[in-house]
């Protein structure tokens, strides 16, 4: 007879069920958020698994990478289908949760989720923490600038490291203003100063890896954004089509058909924000700052020709996420002349 078992992670302790084929649970039980706890409470059992489910969460890389190691068939699957599947019931507790994470896994009513590699996770964590340092700069900066205005004081253009001393400048005359700003600035500074560091190792990371090489090849990507397209698909061969990759990072409509209604909505937004804002980012550089012509920007103009601007950037944005896949699939650069292309 075959068993299946089901987790509810938290931060302090996992909830663990385990069922039959019929569904009859046969123990449950709780021990701590380790791998080491987990694989104990299972194996003392002594009965094989077919199947071991777990929701996606922060923990869920760590329990997968540890268990798995056990050769235990741990699967992570996807959380939004089970918030549908618990919202059925008005009680919620974590040992109701991991009864019903072993029903999917005995039903197979579950989408599995891809955990990423270790060194993509590496990756994600210099990515993740250099977009946390650019955000606190843009915020203290805002702060300084919009604290100034209700004095008359208005920074102006002045960006990177013009902008300590254009704020230095204004307030010079102004002992107050002065010291109320200084500390500031100086956070400001030591924030500038640990991104330059992680910018480092951002480039160097793309440099010496060859995918990264290849996709920096596309014009308006760059070390950033390779590297986070590099590590948001971290298997290419997971994806059968190029063409799936829009819809994985959310770059496609959504789209509702019921009866006779049957329309088209923004995008889904769904999948790696940060890779879906950078394609994005990298698609307004390609259709407005780079000056070599290729096929994709006459495409890109065409379509913000007939549809406006926004529209075009996006649909640039879901086409690169397409030839991105197909180069790193191919071996290939890209291609400026579209007839030298296969894709």
């Amino acid at each position: 007879m075959e068993y299946f078992v089901g987790m509810d992670v938290s931060m302090a302790s996992i909830s663990i069920c385990e069922i039959d084929a019929k569904g009859t649970v046969i123990r449950e039980g709780k021990v701590s958020s380790t791998p080491e706890a987990v694989a104990t409470w299972l194996e003392e059992s002594g009965r094989g698994f077919a199947r071991i489910g777990l929701e996606a969460g922060p923990l869920a890389p760590w329990l997968y990478a540890g268990l798995s190691s056990r050769g235990l068939p741990v699967i992570c699957i996807e959380t939004r289908q089970m918030k549908a599947f618990a919202s059925a019931s008005p009680v919620k507790t974590d040992r109701r949760d991991a009864r019903l994470i072993s029903q999917t896994m005995r039903t197979g009513l579950y989408r599995a989720t891809h955990v990423k590699t270790a060194r993509s996770q590496e990756l994600r964590m210099v990515l993740t923490h250099r977009e946390t340092l650019v955000h606190q700069v843009r915020q203290l900066s805002n702060t300084v600038r919009g604290t100034l205005k209700a004095f008359g004081l208005k920074v102006g253009m002045a960006r990177g490291r013009l902008f300590a001393a254009r704020v230095r400048e204004l307030t010079a005359d102004n002992p107050h203003l002065s010291a109320a700003a200084e500390p500031l600035l100086l956070a400001r500074q030591a924030l500038l100063e640990q991104l330059d560091k992680l910018d480092r190792q951002v480039h160097a990371a793309a440099r010496d890896d060859s995918v990264c090489r290849r996709l920096m090849t596309v014009p308006g990507v760059g070390p950033v954004t390779a590297l986070a397209f590099r590590t948001g698909l971290d298997v290419p061969e997971r994806f059968q089509k190029s063409v799936m990759v829009g819809a994985h990072f959310g770059l496609v409509p959504r789209r509702y058909a019921s009866g006779e209604q049957d329309r088209s909505g923004p995008i889904s937004k769904c999948g790696d924000a940060m890779v879906r804002w950078l394609l994005f980012e990298a698609a307004n550089a390609l259709l407005t700052r780079t000056r070599r012509w290729s096929w994709l920007k006459h495409w890109g103009l065409a379509v913000a020709k007939r549809r406006g601007m926004k529209r075009a950037k996006v649909a640039v944005a879901r086409r690169l996420a397409v030839i991105m896949h197909r180069m790193w699939i191919d071996g290939t650069d890209f291609q400026y002349r579209k007839e030298e292309t296969a894709i």
